[in-house]
């Protein structure tokens, strides 16, 4: 096999490993970031019937709802020191 065969087929495997990575990588922090949201959301001092909200909330629409505790959701519950 010619030496330039050989560098166009790792070429043409290195890129979507690459991709594949760092997609799991992604995933992985997104995952990570839902979960500590949740744990967030049960040592917040927000009252029992908004925790419950937020957690729905963070099940139907994890990203969006774990983007939301953090910007939204985590300043309410301080307000009540």
């Amino acid at each position: 096999m010619p030496l330039l065969a050989m560098a166009d087929t790792t070429m043409n495997t290195a890129i979507p490993a690459f991709i594949l990575i760092t997609a799991l990588l992604v995933g992985l922090a997104v995952v990570v970031f839902i979960i500590a949201a949740v744990f967030s959301i049960l040592g917040s001092r927000v009252d029992g019937a908004m925790k419950i909200v937020w957690l729905i909330f963070v099940v139907i629409a994890p990203l969006i709802g774990a983007l939301l505790w953090f910007l939204v959701g985590r300043n309410q519950g301080h307000r009540y020191r």
